[in-house]
């Protein structure tokens, strides 16, 4: 008999977003093989709460066709703000509608998965667990709260210990935790004493109809940068980059938000740079499309230690696109870069030799015809959900009450 799983996330469909993709898979997947699956979510929220009142976000009728299973609270602040302080309230705000939902849930479940951060969302999977008295399977999808002091706006060193005290706490707590990026396993390990065979990796991935899809070889020389521009990207990267394709007469496409976005917008038309193309957020399906017709793909990270141990979504994205990738990295996401021979990377994040390596490889159709190849091998061999849930399903059935 197919156990119960109840999914705990502040971010879901139609959520644009990796946080929101991730659950949405491993809701789907895990639904298709049997699973009886429930889910308490908010409504969607990120970037802000707007974009989603048009209909094309909601573009997947196997979910529509299935709200029972999905129970969803409304949270006051209707946008993510720029002030850490109201941020936090806000996270704050989710959790405890979250606590209070499961509270009225008369359900018996298996399993409780809760996905983090922000790290109240883990606090609320491990009460969760003591109420269902069930197992608790905890995903990690960024740590927290290193990330917090790596992009540098929250430096409050008593709160922080008792934030990575709570971290700690919830590591022993967990059943089997979860991590999408290979560089969190020697932190948790580490920061908590948690032995290896206790923590799976299992990264963010595309589907397989996700990845037929024909890149772009011809035309105009394009480059793209997709997702967050925030406070642990760097904003005068952006900046110089933008300015310096221009004087190459490289068309630049920017999908973004974020809280420094605006900035970014604003120095784009002060300085009339008619080689940027701007989109406001778009669906999955239009984002995948739009990447797709692009000849490299951006990656920028700040140069903090913490952001050594991530993969960015976009990472995968790229790849699932099928074109070649320049990073502005260092740490994990370079290896997975530089071992699987999808891209070029800067570990200096030198702006001139980011556009170097642009150039390199547009200059070069047969080096990314190869790098476009690796990067559907890569996908296919392991970024693909429909294999790495099995992963998810063996850990599930290793856990019985």
């Amino acid at each position: 008999m197919k156990k119960k799983v109840l999914i705990i996330s502040q971010h879901f469909y139609p959520e644009i977003g990796s946080a929101g993709n991730r659950i949405k898979n491993i809701y789907q997947l895990l639904s298709k093989k049997g699973y009886e699956v429930s889910v308490i979510t908010s409504d969607p929220a990120y970037p802000n709460m707007k974009i989603y009142e048009q209909s094309n976000f909601w573009d997947d009728p196997s979910i529509e066709d299935n709200t029972s299973k999905i129970s969803r609270i409304q949270v006051t602040n209707r946008k993510y703000s720029r002030s850490i302080l109201n941020r936090l309230f806000f996270y704050v705000e989710v959790a405890i509608k979250l606590y209070i939902r499961i509270l009225k849930d008369k359900g018996n479940y298996d399993i409780v998965f809760a996905t983090s951060p922000p790290i109240f969302i883990a606090i609320v999977g491990f009460l969760a667990k003591v109420k269902f008295r069930c197992h608790f399977l905890l995903d990690i999808r960024d740590l927290w709260p290193e990330s917090l002091k790596g992009v540098g706006i929250f430096n409050n060193t008593f709160i922080i210990k008792i934030f990575s005290e709570v971290e700690k706490f919830l590591y022993k707590k967990a059943d089997h935790i979860i991590v999408n990026s290979m560089g969190f396993m020697d932190y948790i390990h580490d920061k908590a004493s948690i032995p290896f065979g206790k923590i799976s990796y299992i990264p963010n991935a595309a589907k397989e109809t996700e990845i037929n899809r024909n890149p772009s070889s011809t035309g105009k020389a394009k480059v793209i940068y997709t997702g967050n521009i925030g406070l642990a990207q760097n904003i005068e990267f952006f900046k110089q980059l933008a300015k310096k394709l221009s004087q190459k007469n490289i068309e630049l496409t920017i999908i973004g938000y974020g809280i420094k976005s605006k900035e970014l917008i604003e120095y784009i038309q002060q300085e009339e740079l008619k080689n940027v193309t701007l989109h406001s957020p778009l669906t999955r399906k239009e984002c995948l499309d739009t990447i797709s017709r692009h000849h490299v793909g951006i990656v920028s990270l700040n140069n903090k230690e913490v952001f050594d141990t991530v993969l960015p979504g976009k990472v995968v994205d790229y790849m699932t696109c099928k074109i070649p990738i320049v990073a502005s990295v260092s740490g994990y996401s370079k290896k997975v870069i530089e071992q699987n021979k999808v891209g070029l990377v800067s570990e200096t994040r030198d702006v001139d030799e980011i556009l170097k390596h642009i150039e390199y490889l547009l200059k070069d159709p047969q080096l990314s015809s190869e790098m476009s190849n690796n990067c559907e091998k890569s996908i296919r061999e392991s970024f693909l959900w429909e294999k790495n849930i099995i992963k998810l399903e063996e850990i599930i059935e290793s856990h019985s009450n």
